[in-house]
């Protein structure tokens, strides 16, 4: 059996989009126990720190479950992010889970512009920071998300506005080690309006960002809540030397989702793992 990697992209109800759906008490438990049936030898629970003030969302664009964020005006407004319970929640499953190493983390959404408003959370002795770009900029000062920039501009010009923010975002911070889900303005590409996507539509703007990213020194995530060839091979060929992997998991059946085959799909573009399952992949 292909042993497993580090799964370094995880949600337990410490993230507010995971702690607000249904059966989420408890899911932290759910999940190391999960890890341990599956093999995977180590993971990190990167919680959402999204510091965002709030942020614009029209009908629909938002889950049912996390509706209880959005106020009349169709602001999403969350609440600070619990590190104090966080971190106490995982010395708690370290001591109830001996033999799965759990890593502490967060998924840092928009670093560089929220770097200095972090600080104290990431001086907490984070082990993994993710960063990732959720939020582009809208009319009147406001943000929001790719999905709901869809239903009022062109496709082709918010995946563009998704792809020029990223070099941005890696000369903005220096607080995030990881690159997370570069596809994510893909997940929400309107099929019904714009057709299927193709990523040759978009090939230089992501070729553009990964040279930023790797120029950086950072790693790229594979995230695998969808496999996408293009990806790690674009990586590799415009220099990308390391990656992670990332399930993106929100609950613990999704925990290390299809990742003997992104482990697979790595090696075909000469990443290799380290000595260490929670090491980079490097070529």
């Amino acid at each position: 059996m292909t042993r497993l990697t580090a799964d370094t992209h995880v949600h337990s109800e410490w993230s507010w989009d995971a702690g607000s759906l249904p059966g989420a008490l408890g899911a932290m438990d759910r999940i190391c126990a999960r890890a341990v049936q599956i093999g995977l030898p180590v993971i990190a629970f990167t919680e959402h720190l999204d510091l965002e003030p709030s942020w614009r969302v029209d009908d629909g664009d938002i889950g049912e479950h996390a509706q209880k964020y959005v106020t009349s005006s169709g602001l999403v407004q969350l609440p600070a992010f619990d590190v104090d319970g966080y971190l106490e929640a995982i010395d708690r499953v370290r001591r109830e889970y001996p033999a799965l190493r759990i890593l502490t983390g967060v998924e840092f959404g928009q670093p560089h512009l929220w770097d200095a408003a972090a600080a104290s959370v990431l001086s907490r002795g984070i082990d993994r920071v993710n960063g990732s770009l959720h939020m582009l900029p809208w009319e009147g000062g406001d943000r929001t998300e790719p999905t709901t920039l869809y239903r009022h501009r062109p496709a082709a010009e918010v995946m563009w506005a998704y792809l020029e923010e990223i070099p941005r975002m890696v000369a903005g911070s220096d607080s995030f080690v990881v690159f997370t889900h570069i596809d994510y303005a893909v997940r929400s590409w309107p099929t019904a309006t714009a057709g299927p996507f193709d990523p040759a539509d978009f090939e230089e703007g992501f070729r553009s960002a990964m040279r930023s990213i790797a120029g950086s020194g950072r790693a790229l995530e594979m995230n695998t809540r969808q496999l996408r060839p293009w990806i790690p091979q674009w990586w590799a060929e415009e220099g990308g030397r390391a990656i992670s992997f990332g399930s993106d998991a929100h609950a613990s059946e999704s925990l290390a989702g299809n990742f003997p085959e992104a482990m697979a799909m790595a090696e075909h573009f000469g990443f290799r793992e380290g000595a260490d399952p929670a090491d980079f992949w490097r070529r």
